[in-house]
């Protein structure tokens, strides 16, 4: 029988414990991964007891009061925390999420908070997106329009209108935060991520391809029509479960595949 072993340095080990001195009954406790590079140590899972009622109701007021109150050294991203940025995106009770938009109150149990997932973690709860952002600027996530040497340069300023009724082909797309949770919760991106897009890039590309001020749709659905970049997808959907904003990149990605074919 095959053994398989995870490598010594990767086991996760039972950390440091730090007790909550409020007699309060509003005791909640985060199990939080730490890992520092520049220790020569294994990553462990750190225990933060706090008073929910002296925190606010999100997982990500509670990583904010451990860092200010309790300890200093945790480190992850945050910005606006309103659900808008992407900057807190972690992996919390075992599902990929917003930590500003996960209440407290909504995991019952101990709250345990890892990285996003089957990325290089940089430290703690941050992961490296540098892969994910080179992906992205691969699909030219911008306005194109055709490059014409008699166009009037008067013209060129000229506001390109859209109808409603195009403006309606976007929704769904447009509202992507650039999380990355539908990405990093993908087995096919899991084993191919450094060909294939990934759910939130392919999402950005739909958006693009589906604008109709963009004036390059055939060249970025020629452009994408790969069997590496978009076809390891095999609408597993945990794409879609575990977006926090609700979209659907599966259904985006589908509509690529099928547009590919009806317009060639």
């Amino acid at each position: 029988m095959v053994d398989f072993m995870l490598p010594k340095n990767s086991r996760i080990k039972k950390g440091k414990k730090y007790f909550c001195k409020s007699n309060s009954k509003a005791i909640k406790k985060l199990k939080i991964y730490r890992w520092d590079p520049e220790k020569n140590e294994n990553p462990r899972l750190d225990t933060y007891e706090i008073d929910k009622s002296n925190c606010g109701p999100m997982v990500l007021d509670a990583l904010i009061k451990i860092k200010n109150e309790i300890d200093t050294t945790l480190t992850f991203r945050r910005s606006c925390r309103e659900g808008v940025c992407g900057s807190c995106a972690m992996n919390i009770d075992g599902v990929n999420t917003l930590a500003c938009i996960k209440p407290i109150d909504e995991v019952k149990k101990d709250i345990n908070v890892y990285p996003l997932p089957h990325m290089r973690v940089v430290k703690d709860l941050v992961p490296d997106l540098t892969e994910a952002y080179k992906q992205l600027k691969s699909i030219k996530p911008w306005l194109q329009r055709n490059n014409n040497k008699d166009t009037n340069k008067k013209n060129i300023l000229v506001e390109k209108k859209q109808s409603p009724k195009d403006r309606a082909k976007i929704d769904g797309n447009w509202e992507c935060v650039l999380c990355f949770c539908c990405t990093t919760s993908c087995p096919s991106y899991w084993w191919n991520g450094d060909e294939y897009l990934g759910p939130a890039v392919l999402l950005q590309a739909s958006r693009w391809i589906n604008d109709s001020r963009d004036e390059k749709r055939k060249e970025r659905l020629k452009e994408i029509n790969d069997s590496l970049k978009l076809y390891r997808c095999h609408s597993i959907m945990n794409c879609t479960r575990s977006c926090p904003k609700g979209l659907n990149p599966a259904k985006a990605i589908a509509d690529i595949k099928k547009a590919i074919v009806t317009e060639k």
